[in-house]
């Protein structure tokens, strides 16, 4: 494990491995870098691979006031770490966070995500009003098996009663252990998840090549989100892996990575 020191002198984890190119694997809510092992193991082989715990995450440190451009700055020091630019994966709300620091201007040449959590129609509800300000509430109350609770049902829209039997299992401690940084990943994702089309404007600067991956065995509003996504540009590109479901299997995303991030090296060369 290494830290790097954020703009605002926060200090942020991570390991790296492998040898070329830099990739940097942003993770999801709840994700610590161990989370990314075993993608970065497979990854490695063709490229230096970073992975890093999000701010109030795992080793790294954490400085309020909350602000998405913090995060930006996060992963802006880590890619100067990287040596000044870096190619980009993010998976759910990860993969927001990704999209926004390629917007903000990182020096990001590649982005490639995996299902970002977008509602943009009826599929299925959309996230309460008062859903960010709900979570902030429980996390000042250090109520954070209740905010973990509250993100599986009014986000991920498990039963309540599915929830109430996970607050049982041995993990559920480390969901508690990250789950006051949900609020942070509830304003990664804005207006995203209200059931409205995508408001293109957000991601209107991004220029660079971005890989949309999707399963097509999950629930059909990640799909249809990702659909969404890659119709914004010409240089969104979508990309359905058969029989995946938003838990991806890395030995089916590895190879489908590769593929992308080298293209960029050789469109370099």
């Amino acid at each position: 494990m290494e830290k790097v020191f954020s703009a605002d002198g926060t200090a942020i984890a991570y390991e790296r491995q492998g040898s070329g190119p830099a990739v940097v694997l942003v993770g999801a809510a709840f994700m610590t870098r161990h989370d990314s092992a075993a993608l970065a193991g497979l990854l490695a082989g063709d490229f230096t691979v970073f992975t890093y715990d999000r701010r109030g995450r795992g080793d790294s440190g954490d400085t309020p006031a909350y602000d998405v451009q913090r995060e930006v700055e996060d992963l802006d020091a880590l890619i100067e770490r990287a040596g000044g630019s870096a190619m980009l994966f993010g998976t759910s709300s990860g993969a927001v966070l990704a999209l926004e620091a390629a917007a903000r201007g990182s020096a990001v040449t590649r982005v490639a995500l995996y299902e970002p959590p977008f509602i943009v129609d009826d599929s299925r509800p959309p996230l309460p009003a008062d859903y960010v300000g709900h979570l902030e509430e429980l996390v000042a109350r250090e109520a954070y098996g209740d905010a973990a609770a509250y993100f599986m049902t009014a986000a991920v829209g498990l039963p309540a009663e599915a929830v109430a039997g996970m607050r049982q299992a041995p993990f559920w401690a480390g969901l508690e252990a990250t789950a006051r940084t949900l609020p942070y990943d509830g304003r990664i994702m804005g207006d995203t998840m209200s059931g409205r089309p995508l408001p293109a404007e957000r991601w209107r600067s991004v220029t660079v090549p971005v890989l949309v991956g999707s399963g097509d065995a999950g629930h059909p509003h990640m799909l249809e989100g990702a659909r969404a996504l890659a119709a914004l540009g010409d240089h969104y590109t979508l990309r359905v892996l058969p029989g995946q479901e938003h838990d991806v299997d890395p030995a089916v995303l590895a190879p489908v990575l590769t593929d992308f991030f080298t293209a960029g090296r050789a469109a370099r060369a």
